[in-house]
């Protein structure tokens, strides 16, 4: 049986159709190049690893005051470098008491020590808005040699938000569950990574409410290494300063230094690492003295 000629009209419609439907489809998402950089930020739109060169870091030694969970968090993280069993970690706690920079200086530190020639330790920046494209980011990540910390700064969940929903799946709870190659931290103001107020909403509206809160608060449960950040002393402050001021090579002497330093956490109503640093460079900025890059 033959078929019939096509027109030129029909052909140029189904060309237009074919070419809007291409066009619709999504972009192939292209293969990530991890040798470009040891670290990389998730970007969604377009899905792709923006290689990181230089990462915004401290050196570990200037961490004062956090020994503790500084060794808790660096055990954990050599151990999954090598291909151990490890847990995904949640740094909490007071604000500016380097929680970030301790994930950004414990990653530094053990890719120092492998050899250079064999799987390196990535770290991967996920923003907190882009959390339910997590199975995206492990499915690009799943094949690699290398392994991976998908690191999330600032993680928290507000009242009308249901995204952690698929945190919770991709932690431990979905199908595939988490690539052996990954892990997973996150640093937060939060025990719980939820308000208060969206706990006791839950339980006062729910028609069972101890099992509405324990869904909430089975998300803190995925991360098997809890490492809580407190305020620090005026002892440990002044001893961040120093550290800072001596790494830096700040010409001054503790005498002169010690009166400015209380004095501009007392304007700021908080002692922390992140006050100490910032007192810091006002220090250097005053005397002309330039800080040195990590």
């Amino acid at each position: 049986m033959t078929q019939p000629d096509l027109s030129s009209a029909t052909l140029d419609l189904l060309t237009r159709i074919a070419g809007a439907l291409e066009r619709l489809a999504p972009p192939a998402v292209p293969t990530p190049d991890f040798e470009a950089a040891d670290a990389f930020v998730w970007h969604t739109d377009p899905i792709r690893f923006e290689p990181v060169p230089r990462v915004n870091r401290v050196e570990m030694d200037l961490l004062q005051g956090i020994d503790r969970v500084r060794d808790q968090l660096v055990e954990n993280t050599e151990r999954f470098a090598h291909g151990l069993p490890a847990n995904n970690a949640l740094l909490w706690g007071a604000r500016g008491m380097g929680k970030s920079s301790l994930v950004k200086a414990s990653h530094a530190a053990i890719n120092r020590s492998l050899a250079d020639d064999g799987a390196r330790l990535k770290l991967v920046e996920i923003h907190r808005e882009d959390i339910e494209t997590l199975p995206a980011l492990m499915g690009l990540v799943r094949g690699s040699h290398h392994r991976f910390i998908v690191f999330c700064d600032d993680l928290s969940f507000d009242s009308d938000d249901t995204s952690y929903k698929s945190l919770k799946a991709v932690l431990e709870g979905g199908i595939e569950g988490r690539p052996d190659n990954v892990i997973f931290y996150a640093t937060s103001n939060r025990r719980h990574l939820l308000p208060r107020d969206m706990m006791d909403n839950e339980r006062s509206t729910a028609i069972n409410p101890g099992e509405a809160v324990e869904e909430k608060v089975s998300l803190s449960d995925r991360f098997g290494l809890w490492l809580g950040f407190h305020k620090c002393s005026q002892d440990e402050y002044l001893a961040m300063v120093a550290a800072y001021v001596e790494h830096h090579g700040i010409p001054a002497t503790e005498e002169e230094w010690r009166p400015k330093a209380l004095e501009w956490a007392t304007t700021r109503g908080a002692r922390s690492g992140r006050t100490a640093y910032q007192f810091v460079q006002d220090l250097a900025g005053r005397l002309g003295v330039a800080l040195k890059a990590a």
